[in-house]
């Protein structure tokens, strides 16, 4: 079988000549794998519905659920978009490049098959010298959703993306691990209010400091609807293994466990400090939501290539500062 055309890259300094590749790809209507600050995107000419058909095809992703767009300044995303309120112009102030997508009226040269036909899109300006680049030489907006399988675990490294995407992908360009390591923050300016549609490591607290109080986030919807963001899938995120919550006390885990062990699976286990049961491989987090981020995938994949059928993660504190990471693990785990 055919394999993707892996490229390593300077994270910091990446070569122009590998980079103008890449870019070359991206005009063609291929798709180039590329790391930013928060995960690995599978990137498309976002102008371009062929290519854009392409990532769901490779994903196999459902044409409901949209795709955020790349651009390299909030000059760039302007031009995507119909309005841009005093909100958007504040938050790109302040968190551009960052891990933060904004959500805003589309123009009509964005094709609906990059918003799942709704008329709003998600922006952003990645911090990663490797994306700013690549979308600079292509000359276009890089539409990019994460490079892996639909539902499964995002990919933080280029080889997740070449053992997840394998051919499906025409290059990826290996710019080294993700430091942020969770998808970004999804806010919705459309409405009278902004609301957060998908937690990131910017937070509530943060975004209301700028633009003021914050409106509910959106219900789930019915399994066929059109999302209002990426990640809104019931299940999402998610390791081969079984993911269970747990807390220290929890006499249902332990007995899963044990069940787990009598059959001769290899269970996992994954503490923030307070959890100990019997494992068979097991790491430890660090009790602060960035840095628990900032591992919380490649622990998670590294469980997998462990061969783990369960793996029993922690519940992380009933703190805000934690919704980020609760909501990758809640929608990838199954109740004990």
């Amino acid at each position: 079988m055919l394999r993707s055309v892996l490229v390593p890259v300077d994270p910091e300094r990446p070569d122009q000549r590998a980079i103008e590749r890449a870019a070359s790809v991206l005009r063609a209507g291929g798709l180039v794998a590329f790391p930013t600050e928060t995960v690995y995107g599978l990137g498309a000419n976002a102008l371009d519905p062929a290519a854009i058909a392409r990532i769901y095809a490779a994903k196999g992703r459902p044409t409901t659920n949209p795709l955020i767009v790349h651009v390299a300044d909030a000059t760039a995303a302007r031009e995507l978009v119909a309005t841009w309120p005093a909100a958007a112009e504040s938050l790109a102030r302040a968190f551009w490049p960052g891990p933060l997508t904004l959500v805003l009226p589309k123009r009509a040269l964005v094709p609906d098959a990059a918003t799942a036909g709704l008329p709003a899109v998600g922006v952003r300006v990645p911090a990663h010298a490797v994306a700013l680049a690549l979308i600079r030489a292509a000359g276009v907006p890089i539409a990019a959703p994460s490079a892996n399988r639909s539902t499964d675990l995002s990919p933080v490294s280029a080889a997740h993306v070449e053992r997840s995407l394998g051919d499906r992908v025409d290059v990826i360009l290996d710019g080294g691990p993700a430091r942020v390591g969770i998808e970004s923050t999804v806010v919705d300016l459309t409405g009278p209010r902004p609301r957060i549609l998908r937690p990131g490591l910017v937070s509530a607290t943060r975004i209301a400091a700028i633009v003021g109080p914050l409106a509910e986030p959106p219900r789930e919807l019915a399994t066929d609807a059109p999302r209002l963001a990426p990640g809104h899938m019931e299940r999402h995120y998610a390791p081969r293994a079984r993911l269970v919550l747990a807390n220290a006390d929890d006499a249902s885990v332990v007995a899963l466990v044990r069940a787990a062990r009598a059959r001769g699976e290899i269970v996992g286990l994954v503490s923030l400090g307070d959890l100990e049961l019997p494992a068979d491989v097991a790491a430890r987090l660090p009790c602060d939501p960035a840095r628990c981020a900032a591992g919380l995938y490649a622990t998670l994949h590294a469980f997998d290539d462990e061969g783990c059928a369960l793996v029993v993660f922690e519940a992380p504190p009933l703190d805000p500062a934690w919704d980020a990471v609760r909501d990758r693990l809640t929608r990838a785990s199954t109740p004990p």
